[in-house]
């Protein structure tokens, strides 16, 4: 006797692919045959009962054969009418068993034949995704699928494929720009300090003073660059999103904040004022602090001498609000939603220290990761005023609550 052996994985390979077609249609002939079937037996129950012997001479008087009736009605236990009856009765059911089953079974394979064609129809859409979506890469994501026909299921499976590649297009391109923003950032200090140090090495005459303002030069060229890096970093924290929250006391750490700055602010002769109060949120201290600390040195480093820096705390509805608004040059208002995007100035690079254009960029990335809203406006006399308004918080709702 040979023993048994597994199908191999070649025999395997050869059975045909069960693919969602078939599956579909495998399910709507299963269904058929299935209704078919009850279909089948209830149409068999009926059919006894319509000949059942006891009401064989009613049906023969629906029938109008007098005689036989006259002789049902006065005979009617005889064995001749329960023989007829029993045999009437019987190919009755014999035909049932026979042509029903076999007719069952052409429609079912009729039924298995239309359900291909209707699953083929069903999932055409998802083929055309399909094909779409392996011709779509990261060097043509303009293509959209663009599918066409009813507001279905797979419609709206399309439109949210199409939404999807546009906001991939959008970070594709982002992205890009970024990175070509971060290089020329780089590039453009390592440049300063690779010349100055090439004048220092060329000149036989260097002597150990201007080496050491050579380096000088070259450490504060570094700081620059350690600054930028932490933008960096933190900006691509910022865009990761949150990986847990807290409640947080944003007037704490508004308060925090304008400590930590006042001597700067005093240098540069601007006056601080300040209206805190309670505003609770759901969110990271560190990255609150960060965004705060933020606001204020965009207001305090883009001001003018003997301006004025406005920072006020509040929570209305629930909701949290940090305003920062302060002095300075007049900013066309078309030109506010451009201080958002990484390494954008209104100014030349140095003209106010060293900032890097990332500032409010990191603030905005951290809005969206606590899915607060910004409100920013040019202010007439000069100058910027920024809202950051934090969503409701459970904490905020238990505060306000409290006597």
């Amino acid at each position: 006797m040979r023993p048994f052996r597994r199908p191999d994985r070649a025999c395997r390979s050869r059975l045909p692919r069960r693919t969602a077609r078939m599956r579909l249609t495998a399910v709507y002939g299963g269904l058929f045959l299935a209704c078919g079937s009850i279909l089948l037996a209830v149409s068999y129950v009926l059919v006894k009962q319509a000949i059942d012997p006891p009401d064989f001479c009613d049906r023969l008087r629906r029938l109008a054969i007098a005689p036989v009736v006259d002789a049902c009605s006065r005979r009617r236990s005889t064995q001749l009418t329960a023989v007829v009856a029993k045999e009437i009765a019987g190919s009755d059911l014999r035909q049932v068993l026979i042509q029903a089953p076999a007719a069952l079974a052409i429609v079912t394979a009729l039924a298995l034949v239309l359900g291909w064609l209707a699953a083929g129809r069903v999932l055409r859409p998802l083929a055309t995704i399909t094909a779409a979506a392996r011709r779509i890469s990261a060097s043509n994501l303009h293509q959209r699928l663009a599918l066409s026909g009813p507001a279905d299921e797979l419609k709206a499976l399309g439109d949210t494929l199409d939404d999807l590649l546009a906001r991939l297009e959008a970070a594709f391109e982002a992205q890009r720009h970024f990175v070509a923003s971060a290089s020329h950032e780089l590039r453009t200090p390592l440049a300063r300090e690779r010349v100055m140090l090439q004048v220092a090495l060329d000149d036989p005459s260097t002597s150990a003073q201007a080496w050491r303002n050579t380096v000088l030069d070259v450490l504060a060229s570094n700081t620059e660059q350690e600054s930028l890096i932490d933008a960096l970093l933190a900006l691509a924290t910022s865009e990761g999103g949150l990986d847990r929250r807290e409640p947080v006391d944003l007037a704490a750490i508004t308060g925090q904040v304008l400590l930590a700055r006042h001597s700067e602010a005093t240098r540069r002769g601007l006056r601080v004022q300040a209206a805190i109060q309670p505003a609770i949120i759901d969110g990271d201290p560190l990255l609150t602090e960060r965004l705060t600390a933020n606001l204020i040195d965009n207001a305090v480093r883009h001001n003018v001498h003997g301006g004025v820096v406005t920072v006020s705390t509040s929570a209305t509805d629930g909701h949290a609000i940090l305003s920062v608004a302060s002095t300075g040059q007049v900013i066309p208002p078309a030109e506010v939603g451009r201080l958002f995007q990484p390494f954008q100035r209104l100014e030349p690079r140095g003209t106010h220290g060293d900032g890097h254009g990332l500032g409010l960029p990191i603030v905005r990335a951290i809005a969206a990761a606590h899915g607060a809203g910004i409100t920013a406006s040019a202010r007439p006399s000069g100058g910027l005023a920024i809202d950051i308004t934090f969503p409701h918080t459970q904490a905020a709702a238990s505060n306000r609550s409290m006597p």
